[in-house]
Parts: structure tokens; C-alpha cells; sequence
């Protein structure tokens, strides 16, 4: 048996009971008790429709160069202005969003299967326990920007080596996170009853053990995607992440920082784009925090 986490929905004294309750009041009452998600997730989804809609949202080519129109102030046609070769600013924002919301999602995604899976080899199996954490010990020891840099200037600049470069040195959080809830939970006595019926180690791990890591995984999740977002852009604007013919935030950023204090605009949108999108999925992070963990969502209640 898995013991119950979810916590349950508690009327309040002299309220409609929850089954009762319309469709628009179930929503209302889920954004009353859940702010902060439902502000992270609107934020979040906007990015998300600007980065799937970008061709459609009035945009041009976003290398197109017109050496004529270079360092346009925001106007009419350009929305964001242009940059230094006469590129439009808005375009490149736009489609810019698409490479770090990519980046964050596929290095959120690649980072938890392997730490869940890591880590609950690690916590549940103590012959391999020390083998495993010393070796998430001897990454976590490393900066992750440094490791990044070092690992893309081996390999080269492309989107997929900054996924792999981002990949490494966010595992072991995951790995840390998922091997101590599992330490927490092989003594239970439902464990040891599983054990004793003779269950099998996939049984146990996927049957007893996995679902009670998936809430603070999901949260952890969010984290290391806003973590792989502002990395991602810190190594573009170094020069050590995405090639610079493919539009980011970071290379936007690193290709105006000369031109900050005649066309301030060009760091001013795709910074206010990266703060924005980082905000709002740590926001998406908080709020699944207090909505999965039972005694943060009793207190709310």
C-alpha cells in the first residue's frame, strides 16, 4: 500500500460543498487558494503561445539584415526597434523565446528521468549507494557555468551540446532530492511488507516507491528549467551557447551591450523576456509546492 499524500479537499464552514459547486466557481475557488500558480502558469503560457505563434505575430525574418534601417528607435514597423545591422529586434525576441524555452524544457525534462531513475536506484540499493553519490558528489563539486563552458568549448556550439552541458551538472540535485525521500521510505513498514511478499525490485521501486517522489520532483522540475533557461543565456552571451546565427536572448544581449547607451531597447526587451519567463516558472514552481505538499495546503485551506 502507498500511503495516502494528497491532502483532501476540507469545505469551509457554511460554504457550498465542493461537488455542488459550478464549473466557473470550482475555477475560482482553485485561483482564490492557488495565486501564485495560476500567475506563473498565465506568465508562462504567454511565452509558450508567443514562442508556437511567433510566425504569426507580425514578425520577418529574424537575420534578415537592412543595413539602412540600423538602430531604429521603437516605432510603428519596428516594434522593439533594430539592432546594429538593421535586423528587427521584435523578430529576434520573439523567436528567441523559442531556443531558451526548448533548452528548459528538454533539460527539465532529460534531468529528471535520469535522476528519478538514478536516485532511486541509489537510495533503495546500498551496495551501489556510495558508488552513485560519490560520483554526483564529484560533479556537484564543479560550477555549473564553468562545467558548461568547458564542455561546449570541447564539443562545439550547438543547441544539443548546451542541452548535454546543462544536462550534467543538474542531475545531481535531482539525483540528491530523489535518493532522500527513498531513504525516508525503505523502513516503512509497507515496504517491508512488500518485501516480505516477495515482491520484485522493479515491483517495489515502481510500484511503492516511485509515485511518492513524483510531487517534489515536479517542483524540483520547475526549478531546474528556470535554472536551465538563465544559464542557457548566460553562456550565448559569453559566446559559448547557441551559434550566433540562431536567435537567443543571450547572443541578443551579447551583440548589443556596445550599443547600450545609444539603442538601450536592444538589452532592455529580451532582458525583460528572460526575467519574465524565469519568474514565471519559478512562480509555476512555488505554487505546485504549497498545492502537492499536504501540510503547506492545510494551512491554506
Amino acid at each position: 500500500m502507498v500511503p495516502e499524500n494528497v491532502p483532501q479537499m476540507h469545505d469551509e464552514p457554511g460554504a457550498i460543498p465542493y461537488d455542488q459547486l459550478t464549473a466557473r466557481q470550482k475555477a475560482w475557488r482553485f485561483v482564490r487558494r492557488n495565486p501564485t500558480m495560476v500567475a506563473g502558469g498565465l506568465l508562462l503560457l504567454l511565452m509558450v503561445l508567443l514562442a508556437v505563434f511567433a510566425p504569426s505575430l507580425g514578425t520577418v525574418n529574424p537575420v534578415e539584415m537592412k543595413p539602412a534601417e540600423r538602430l531604429r528607435a521603437p516605432n510603428g514597423g519596428h516594434w522593439f526597434g533594430t539592432d546594429m545591422y538593421g535586423r528587427d529586434s521584435f523578430s529576434r525576441v520573439v523567436y528567441g523565446s523559442r531556443v531558451s524555452l526548448f533548452v528548459g524544457l528538454v533539460v527539465g525534462a532529460i534531468t529528471s528521468s535520469i535522476g528519478l531513475a538514478t536516485g532511486l536506484l541509489s537510495g533503495y540499493l546500498r551496495r551501489l549507494d556510495n558508488v552513485i553519490m560519490r560520483a554526483m558528489d564529484g560533479i556537484m563539486a564543479l560550477p555549473d557555468l564553468l562545467l558548461a563552458i568547458s564542455f561546449v568549448a570541447l564539443t562545439g556550439a550547438s543547441v544539443r551540446n548546451v542541452i548535454i552541458a546543462l544536462v550534467i551538472p543538474q542531475t545531481p540535485r535531482v539525483v540528491r532530492l530523489v535518493r532522500g525521500i527513498v531513504l525516508t521510505l525503505r523502513e516503512q513498514p509497507f515496504i517491508e511488507a512488500a518485501q516480505a511478499l516477495g515482491s520484485r525490485l522493479p515491483r517495489v521501486l515502481f510500484r511503492h516507491l516511485l509515485p511518492n517522489t513524483l510531487a517534489p520532483l515536479i517542483v524540483q522540475a520547475t526549478y531546474v528549467m528556470a535554472s536551465a533557461v538563465l544559464i542557457e543565456a548566460g553562456l550565448s552571451f559569453l559566446g559559448a551557447g547557441t551559434p550566433p546565427e540562431i536567435p537567443s536572448w543571450g547572443n541578443i544581449m551579447a551583440e548589443a551591450r556596445s550599443y547600450v547607451r545609444v539603442a538601450f531597447w536592444l538589452l532592455l526587451f529580451p532582458g525583460f523576456f528572460l526575467a519574465t519567463t524565469v519568474l514565471s516558472i519559478n512562480l509555476v514552481g512555488d505554487g505546485l509546492r504549497d498545492l502537492l505538499d499536504p501540510r503547506l495546503a492545510r494551512r491554506m485551506r
